[in-house]
């Protein structure tokens, strides 16, 4: 373990400016500050719904707010989906608020949907990301489009790097179908869950790779 470094003169100097500067407040205003903080928390802060979902490619966390879903992620180890989240919200984990999306994935890996009816909440994108993911919305269940073609449809023909970078941070991979995009040479290039998962998908769908 390295040892911290003893503060020099200069920065006790600067420690000590700073606390006659701004004192530490008294504890009745600390207390105040808290209640009004735990007040708005309580009355006004967004509820963001989450759940995990054992799915026939692995875990999902699933997210939702009352606009709509609002993120799918591939679980891992080393990974908090939970951090991706809103600080500011009161994160609930409710299986029962998640139902009607988890059931909408289920029909579509079992075979009975192809398209997806849900609510969708993308706030947390920027415009260029949004008009990246409406277009691939358009692209059908068992057919394919490259990053250029997508470029091309948002009528940015030079972007295709950044479209593959909107795709790459896409909140809701499987229900905007980014696996549906690949690269210009006919391989697969890249997803968020890994390429064997966007191989999956694909032929679920029935796509034909060229």
């Amino acid at each position: 373990m390295m040892k911290r470094k003893a503060a020099g003169p200069k920065q006790d100097g600067l420690i000590k400016a700073l606390r006659q500067a701004h004192p530490e407040p008294e504890p009745a205003l600390t207390r105040a500050s808290r209640a009004r903080v735990d007040a708005w928390y309580a009355d006004s802060a967004p509820v963001i719904h989450w759940d995990r979902w054992s799915s026939p490619i692995g875990p999902l966390f699933m997210a939702a707010t009352e606009r709509g879903l609002l993120r799918i992620s591939f679980v891992r180890a080393d990974e908090d989906p939970l951090e991706e989240l809103d600080p500011r919200a009161r994160v609930i984990r409710s299986r029962q608020a998640l139902g009607p999306y988890r059931q909408e994935l289920k029909d579509y890996f079992d075979g009975r949907r192809l398209q997806f009816d849900l609510a969708l909440d993308l706030t947390g994108t920027t415009a260029f990301q949004r008009s990246v993911l409406m277009a691939i919305q358009s692209i059908p269940a068992g057919a394919v489009q490259t990053y250029r073609q997508v470029a091309r449809a948002i009528r940015k023909p030079q972007a295709s790097r950044a479209v593959g970078q909107a795709l790459g941070s896409n909140p809701l991979p499987i229900v905007l179908p980014c696996h549906r995009v690949i690269a210009s040479d006919g391989s697969l290039g890249g997803y968020a869950g890994g390429l064997d998962i966007k191989r999956k998908l694909l032929k679920l769908e029935g796509a034909q790779l060229f």
